[in-house]
């Protein structure tokens, strides 16, 4: 017998004494005496995590001749989505700080997803092989000034995995654990792998042969499963952008196409008569990459902007490995880019470089016309990658299919 965030808001959805009911389900049940009564303070630390959050408030209830002495009411403060769930021990914590953050920033999308990865579980091979990396690359730096070695091994203890928002959320974090004493058994964890796998614009593969996680792909893939659901569970609606959004319907499309059970399995228990109903009408419709519309846009947009984020690199010969199959190799490349930097000193990787005003697609039934133009310091804004995106190609490999077949201005 458990008791959990979802359990008690189902429990207050459904209407009625919620007191009552939760009180039948703590101690109607066989376990023991000691147990029931671990149950009912759990039950009402998660009520009044759900409290502190917003999520529901409670009313004094109105006396009548029958019921003088009537019992609270409970309602919920705002109309969730239906597979609306707070899963996570620090579910209710996430929910208070998504107030905090400013919707209009750029930033708004990817930190919503942070918060939501400080909740979870933290996948510990990514985490060493993230600061394995990070510290890799604080080395050479450190050298490259010139820093002795005692300096640098005590500057490399600093050097960790990355961890967005962490002055933030750990500043929250008190904040929230002085009025919610019971939250101090867990442990928030900052970390940055959906965001850190968005950010670098890879494919699943790239990421994992990035980190060298050849042997933890299994792990990869159900971290990313557990955060695609709980990004779909734990956000209201009313929270999601278009930009979130966008990131929500990429991931859980990226873990598809790598294993699809991982989300099938999930979706038939949110909606098991749903999807039965589905299978006794008709066959199955075999699900395709470029189905989902938004998602498939959103790996199209990463394929463009990672071959951006080398340009700002100068990286011709990255470049050329990618797309030296479809006849741009790596002399092309750094002829386009000898060509642009005469022009300009540096390529934009910023917020604004990957904004859809940066991005031109013209949809075809067969291929898109893409062109990703590159954010110059100037804003003359002329110079971009042209190309064309194989839709059946791309359903064949579960990946966007891109070929470059021009870099320069307009």
């Amino acid at each position: 017998m458990q008791i959990t965030h979802a359990m008690l808001l189902n429990v207050i959805a459904r209407g009625g004494d919620a007191f009552a009911n939760v009180r039948t389900l703590v101690f109607d049940n066989h376990s023991s005496k000691a147990q029931q009564f671990a149950l009912a303070r759990q039950a009402i630390s998660i009520y009044r995590a759900l409290r502190e959050s917003g999520v529901v408030e409670q009313f004094p209830g109105i006396p009548t001749a029958e019921d003088p002495d009537p019992a609270p009411s409970i309602r919920l403060t705002v109309d969730l989505q239906p597979n609306f769930a707070l899963n996570q021990p620090l579910s209710p914590f996430a929910l208070a700080t998504f107030e905090v953050l400013d919707p209009s920033s750029d930033s708004y999308a990817l930190d919503m997803v942070s918060v939501v990865e400080s909740t979870l579980d933290d996948p510990r091979p990514i985490l060493s092989q993230q600061q394995f990396k990070a510290r890799g690359e604080a080395v050479a730096a450190m050298k490259q000034e010139g820093i002795e070695y005692d300096q640098r091994m005590e500057l490399l203890e600093e050097v960790t995995w990355p961890k967005p928002l962490d002055e933030l959320l750990t500043a929250l974090f008190e904040t929230y654990k002085a009025s919610q004493p019971w939250i101090g058994d867990f442990e928030l964890s900052p970390k940055s792998v959906v965001r850190d796998l968005y950010e670098r614009a890879m494919t699943f593969g790239d990421y994992v042969n990035f980190y060298g996680l050849a042997r933890s792909e299994g792990l990869v893939l159900r971290y990313l499963s557990d955060a695609y659901r709980a990004l779909r569970q734990t956000i209201p609606n009313e929270s999601k952008t278009d930009d979130l959004l966008d990131i929500i319907e990429w991931l859980g499309e990226l873990v598809r196409q790598v294993d699809s059970s991982l989300l099938d399995e999930w979706e038939e228990m949110v909606n098991p008569t749903e999807i039965a109903a589905e299978q006794a009408i008709v066959p199955p419709v075999l699900r395709t990459l470029t189905g989902n519309h938004r998602a498939f846009r959103v790996l199209v947009r990463n394929e463009l902007f990672r071959r951006v984020q080398l340009a700002a690199l100068d990286d011709a010969d990255a470049l050329g490995e990618l797309d030296a199959a479809a006849g741009f190799d790596a002399d092309a490349w750094g002829a386009a880019l000898d060509g642009y930097y005469d022009e300009y000193d540096s390529i934009g990787t910023g917020p604004g470089a990957r904004s859809a005003a940066m991005l031109v697609v013209t949809e075809g039934p067969t291929a898109w016309e893409v062109r990703q133009i590159f954010d110059d310091p100037s804003g003359d804004h002329d110079w971009g990658i042209t190309g064309t995106v194989d839709l059946a190609e791309s359903n064949e490999q579960g990946l966007a299919v891109l070929r470059v077949t021009a870099v320069g201005p307009v």
